[in-house]
């Protein structure tokens, strides 16, 4: 399985505000399921956005688990990108493709 961060904003409010009850649903159920790692608003930002941290084994599966969202159907999304990331350091270390390589070691 690989790391994607996703980035979207909302800037429809009152379009975010009428579809945040399932949005919250869907996230708490991809929790369960495994697929979303975290997610949260940006801060301090001029229009409402939003990073989730997605676990899928590809682009195409990350992009069909964001296509579920509520927020993606009702077309309360804008700026959407997925950028597969490989943690090499911190608490992701063990699943990252230097998980064999003790992390005071990479790049050296």
């Amino acid at each position: 399985m690989s790391f994607f961060l996703v980035h979207y904003s909302h800037p429809d409010e009152q379009g975010w505000a009428q579809h945040l009850e399932p949005h919250l649903d869907w996230l708490l159920d991809r929790l369960q399921d495994g697929s979303l790692v975290a997610s949260g608003p940006t801060v301090g930002t001029d229009v409402r956005s939003a990073l989730l941290l997605v676990k899928a084994p590809d682009r195409d599966a990350a992009q069909a688990i964001i296509d579920t969202d509520p927020f993606m159907i009702e077309g309360q999304v804008a700026d959407l990108w997925i950028s597969e990331w490989d943690p090499y350091f911190g608490v992701f270390h063990n699943e990252s493709s230097q998980a064999a390589v003790p992390m005071a070691q990479i790049g050296r």
